[in-house]
């Protein structure tokens, strides 16, 4: 069945400024000058709908953004890239969330939030589910990163993926709210793909090594692991798939990390459209992953399918084809 989008993700959109570099004796100073201070997209799931639209994909947005200045602007970045944002709701007395990065010399970052905005109050009557089945692959762009987008609410959004034939992605980030693994098993098992970093999965299990971590994992019903881990690549594993490392791009200096997971996630989702395995659309996501960390911003480094597979050719240089 013909379908009008490749991907649909749900999820945050929002505006980031990222401030860099910054030291963490900021406050010893009266003024702290910076060379630029801007401005960009941010959020998990706008982050992922703009690489993967700019590596070719036809994406649809379902988010939640508030009728202000900060929501017009992502509308219109939307408009810009090819996003549909027909299920983007504008929420009047909503402020559109606006996270203020603050990013060390070494690439590393915290965020300031704003608790009472869109990020935060994003919910399942934001999601039009009458949306989420025109596309081949859903993406719940991260669990936990809306708190009210809990077990239920992502319950409800995959039944309707799954009834459709979608294939279900999923990332996430520390939980906001103390919630565990137990608290989102029923979600878990319907992913079919699951793009945890090591930290985070490692929190969340009790577990260090690979391998106890994906155990526990896929015990939840995941039935694929691509889990980042850092400058070693991604470790991945399945259900018919014993647990292998995917390397990281050699010789990458990272100067922000912001957004490098949703460049991984969208990496490894644009391998999936292509027909490829899990090993190489790790390979995917280990590219993507390394042009994001080269600038400031989230979706600031891939900014067409040539850059990515420029990067894509000398990786295989490097490494082979998997």
């Amino acid at each position: 069945m013909s379908r009008p989008f490749d991907v649909v993700c749900v999820g945050a959109a929002l505006v980031d400024v990222p401030l860099q570099p910054v030291s963490r004796d900021i406050f010893d100073y009266d003024s702290y000058p910076l060379n630029q201070i801007a401005m960009t997209i941010g959020g998990d799931a706008i982050n992922e709908s703009t690489i993967l639209s700019r590596l070719g994909a036809r994406v649809e947005l379902l988010s939640m953004v508030g009728d202000d200045a900060a929501g017009a602007y992502i509308l219109k970045h939307c408009e810009r890239e090819g996003i549909d944002y027909t299920g983007v709701q504008q929420r009047a007395g909503i402020d559109t969330s606006i996270n203020v990065g603050l990013i060390s010399a070494d690439g590393e970052r915290s965020f300031v939030t704003n608790r009472n905005g869109s990020l935060w109050k994003l919910s399942i009557d934001d999601i039009n589910q009458r949306l989420i089945a025109r596309g081949s692959i859903l993406s719940m762009a991260s669990i936990f990163n809306s708190p009210l987008l809990d077990n239920d609410a992502m319950v409800a959004i995959f039944k309707v993926a799954k009834a459709a034939g979608m294939t279900i992605v999923a990332d996430l980030i520390k939980p906001r709210l103390g919630e565990t693994l137990d608290d989102i098993a029923e979600a878990l098992s319907y992913v079919d793909y699951f793009f945890p970093n090591n930290a985070e999965a490692a929190y969340m299990t009790g577990k260090e090594r690979d391998e106890d971590i994906a155990d526990v994992i896929m015990s939840y019903g995941v039935r694929h692991l691509a889990m980042k881990v850092g400058r070693r690549g991604a470790y991945v594993c399945g259900l018919d798939m014993p647990g292998v490392i995917v390397p990281a791009m050699p010789g990458i200096v990272p100067i922000d990390t912001t957004g490098a997971g949703d460049n991984f996630a969208s990496g490894f989702i644009t391998g999936l459209l292509e027909g490829l395995d899990p090993k190489e659309c790790a390979v995917y996501g280990n590219v993507a992953a390394s042009v994001a960390i080269e600038s400031i911003g989230a979706t600031t480094g891939i900014t067409s399918r040539e850059v990515f597979d420029e990067r894509l050719y000398a990786y295989r240089a490097q490494h082979g084809a998997h």
